[in-house]
């Protein structure tokens, strides 16, 4: 069959149904300190909708660092060209139908604005949920041991210690992650889902 050009052995109204009935996919981007739980709840919110039926994809920020950031480091620029490459694929994913979960700190404003202007230029639904979790509560559950290894003076640039976290003025959702439990959490996304008809 050439490129571009119906094939006739299916009826065309079959053949339209079949090119354009597509779920719509939404990008969710959880912003926040590190050990704020945005990973935690980011898995059970994916869980959720798995179980709904949903096709869901959660873009962890480690594995990222990992397979498709190695070698950049932790300055502005790095970190600004770690979340536009995450912004890329989620995207990517969210517009072929995908709900993607980005737990991802995301610490500067201007980077968050860009992923969100992308995914608004390709008229992909975009979700900012700023998972609020204080520096006080999110040091002592330490989950990397990153606040205790800053405080020994082993690392530098700990966001939210040493290093800006710019928080989100107008995010779509804020969570308190110390006042409800991870379920709760979850649920509180789900929530804003079904409320912008994303669900």
């Amino acid at each position: 069959m050439t490129a571009g050009r119906q094939d006739a052995s299916v009826p065309f109204d079959a053949q339209e149904v079949q090119e354009t009935d597509v779920t719509t996919g939404t990008t969710i981007w959880l912003t926040g300190l590190p050990s704020a739980g945005k990973t935690t709840i980011a898995y059970e919110l994916a869980g959720r909708l798995g179980a709904e039926g949903r096709r869901v994809e959660v873009l962890d920020g480690d594995e990222i660092r990992e397979f498709l950031s190695a070698g950049l480091g932790f300055s502005r620029e790095d970190r600004n060209t770690n979340v536009q490459r995450i912004g890329f694929v989620a995207e990517l994913l969210a517009s072929h139908g995908v709900t993607v979960l980005v737990p991802v700190i995301a610490p500067y404003a201007d980077s968050r604005d860009a992923v969100r202007a992308r995914h608004e230029a390709a008229g992909t639904p975009y979700l900012e949920v700023h998972v609020a979790t204080p520096v006080e509560v999110c040091s002592v559950r330490d989950v990397k041991g990153l606040y205790a290894r800053q405080a020994a003076g082993e690392i530098s640039g700990l966001t939210g210690v040493d290093d800006p976290y710019e928080e989100p003025k107008a995010p779509d959702l804020r969570i308190e992650s110390q006042h409800q439990t991870v379920a709760e959490s979850a649920a509180a996304v789900h929530a804003l889902l079904n409320e912008k008809g994303l669900s």
